[in-house]
């Protein structure tokens, strides 16, 4: 029987992107049993008010992926979750890449690898530092489009309502509890706009330091001085 899923999408102001970001999934999911949920972080609802397509389930939340995506994953209906963000593209056949992870494999859930949309060597760098990093913790990042069982992501209690890091915290939980996860070997492709915004050395070098700081235990409220959930 073939699964269902949710796509759960937190947005902030990404009313010019949505649409085609819509428009590629409904064309990736064709004839399959999934969901689209959009949650708007801002107030107004500026994103979800050009969403015209009554196909996909709108609602606004309070600023905060980890908000967000709880907020969604409460009205979702499918059997797994995803979570996936505005500048991130699944690959071709990902609901076949998923289904098999999840059924053939027995795990509650898992990711993909990541790519970045550029022809600059430096990324092919990080995508392969991800690569072997992902498969040595076993701790995707939200950036690899997570996805979980729904009954697991409510008994463990979804999403801890922080600024920061609320993947990480999140895939610790499921790896302490034991729960197999899948990587699954081909790439998302995530929008280089942040690295190339900020500088591509001083961005991986911060998220390397602000993820090992939060491992060794610093606040995330401490650590969200240094990191823009979502990139201008």
């Amino acid at each position: 029987m073939q699964l269902s899923l949710s796509i759960i999408i937190p947005v902030y102001h990404e009313a010019d992107s949505i649409h085609s970001m819509i428009s590629a999934l409904k064309g990736l999911f064709e004839n399959k049993r999934v969901e689209i949920i959009v949650v708007d972080g801002a107030s107004a609802g500026d994103t979800i008010r050009v969403i015209c397509d009554a196909g996909v389930k709108t609602l606004v939340a309070g600023k905060g992926r980890a908000t967000q995506m709880n907020r969604g994953a409460a009205a979702a209906k499918g059997d797994f979750l995803l979570f996936l963000h505005a500048d991130t593209r699944l690959p071709q056949g990902a609901f076949q890449y998923i289904q098999e992870v999840v059924k053939k494999r027995k795990n509650i859930g898992g990711a993909f690898d990541l790519g970045i949309e550029s022809r600059k060597k430096a990324y092919r760098l990080i995508e392969k530092m991800v690569y072997y990093r992902t498969r040595l913790t076993k701790i995707p990042y939200g950036d690899q489009a997570i996805f979980l069982s729904r009954n697991v992501f409510h008994k463990i209690g979804g999403f801890k309502e922080i600024p920061i890091m609320e993947d990480i915290e999140l895939m610790r939980r499921v790896k302490a509890r034991g729960y197999p996860i899948g990587i699954i070997p081909f790439p998302v492709q995530t929008a280089s706009r942040r690295w190339e915004k900020e500088g591509i050395i001083y961005c991986t070098l911060r998220n390397w330091a602000l993820a090992g700081f939060f491992l060794l235990g610093v606040s995330p409220e401490k650590l969200a001085k240094y990191y823009r959930a979502y990139p201008e």
